[in-house]
């Protein structure tokens, strides 16, 4: 059985939270901070996670290893607001037990 992960996860108010995230729910990231309620309700997500929105954008901190960004992810954060370049789309970070540390920060509404 797999165990749960630790993220740390700064809010677009500043405050860090460390939250423990499932590995075995096939949850992404978006879905993480919408159910530990880390962003106001309505402002992330707001495609459902199908890589059209960037309302899930954040901003990686750690060194820890992603996935390689596809297509449509790239596509969407070249025509986002706020883009760095540690930039990620949430939603497409999806909760593995290789994300063990993982630091981001929501990016701000746009």
């Amino acid at each position: 059985m797999e165990q749960d992960i630790n993220i740390k996860i700064i809010d677009r108010e500043g405050k860090a939270h460390d939250v423990q995230a499932p590995t075995d729910m096939a949850m992404n990231l978006m879905e993480v901070v919408r159910s530990f309620e880390l962003a106001e309700e309505g402002t992330i997500g707001v495609c459902g996670g199908m890589a059209m929105c960037a309302s899930c954008q954040c901003y990686v901190l750690s060194d820890t290893e992603l996935p390689e960004m596809q297509d449509d992810e790239e596509a969407m954060l070249s025509e986002a607001f706020y883009v760095k370049d540690n930039s990620r789309l949430g939603c497409q970070i999806h909760i593995t037990p290789d994300l063990e540390g993982l630091e981001v920060e929501l990016a701000p509404e746009s």
